[in-house]
């Protein structure tokens, strides 16, 4: 079992930024930040994967940067020329083989952190 706990997150105005952290308490190949707006499914903003590949949603292609610290099991995510568009609660995931795009196949998330746009 992986536990996975996000901070960071908030309420910026428009063109803000934010950075939030997500601490893992084991290693996994592939971790990845999910958000979810009311109504709307769950998507993958940005994974990362263990040897250094990277994806990112062709809307925040540009904006947001994924990082990650294999010796510490973090996982970053910094937000910058936030729209209202990206409000919603960003989740931290996980899986142990190669990132996917999709939720379904992540084996382990984290309860979530609140990000808020205003416009």
């Amino acid at each position: 079992q992986v536990q996975l706990v996000e901070t960071g997150g908030g309420s910026v105005q428009a063109g803000g930024s934010l950075s939030l952290s997500c601490a893992a308490s084991r290693y996994t190949y592939c971790m990845a930040w999910f958000r979810q707006a009311p109504g709307k499914p769950r998507e993958r903003v940005a994974a990362m994967a263990s040897d250094g590949w990277t994806a990112y949603a062709d809307s925040v292609k540009g904006r947001f940067t994924i990082s990650r610290d294999r010796a510490k099991n973090t996982l970053a995510l910094q937000m910058n020329n936030l729209k209202p568009e990206d409000t919603g609660m960003y989740y931290c995931a996980a899986r142990v083989s190669v990132c996917q795009e999709s939720a379904s196949a992540m084996n382990y998330w984290g309860k979530g952190t609140l990000v808020t746009i205003s416009s």
